[in-house]
């Protein structure tokens, strides 16, 4: 995590998804991650979700085996090298249930754990390509990261 600033950057498991695999926006990811100078963070629940969401690329033909385990590896690397991982406290399954109490936010239960976590890290910033999420950060005066247009 050497060269990075005291500015604390949630990263979304929506953002890590394309920063190792090709997808839309994959690019400006990319782009907005050798660019980032701020401290990466992200909840350990980012782990499985990453792994997650390669089986089910991997079961609906999008990535083969090869190419989900060349990027399970890179994520490996990344995350022990330049990512803060955030251990999740009983007190932010509390906090996100707060958060998806209000049904009219839209929030889902593991997106309101990881604004939870957010807000426990002390994130200025959150990189994430959920709309619902960014819209819920703002209100909790955390910033969303443009990643992409706004639709």
């Amino acid at each position: 995590m050497a060269g990075r600033g005291t500015d604390v950057v949630y990263v979304d498991t929506s953002v890590l998804v394309p920063l190792f695999l090709n997808e839309r926006y994959s690019v400006a990811i990319t782009n907005w991650y050798a660019r980032e100078r701020g401290e990466l963070v992200a909840a350990a629940c980012c782990v499985p979700e990453f792994a997650s969401a390669l089986g089910i690329k991997q079961r609906t033909g999008a990535i083969g085996l090869q190419q989900a385990q060349s990027a399970w590896a890179r994520f490996k690397r990344m995350v022990a090298a330049d990512v803060r991982l955030l251990p999740v406290e009983p007190a932010s399954f509390h906090r996100a249930a707060e958060l998806v109490l209000h049904s009219a936010s839209g929030l889902r239960a593991s997106d309101a754990l990881h604004l939870a976590c957010a807000e426990t890290a002390g994130a200025r910033h959150i990189a994430t390509l959920d709309d619902v999420l960014s819209r819920i950060a703002r209100r909790l005066k955390i910033k969303p990261v443009v990643l992409r247009d706004t639709p």
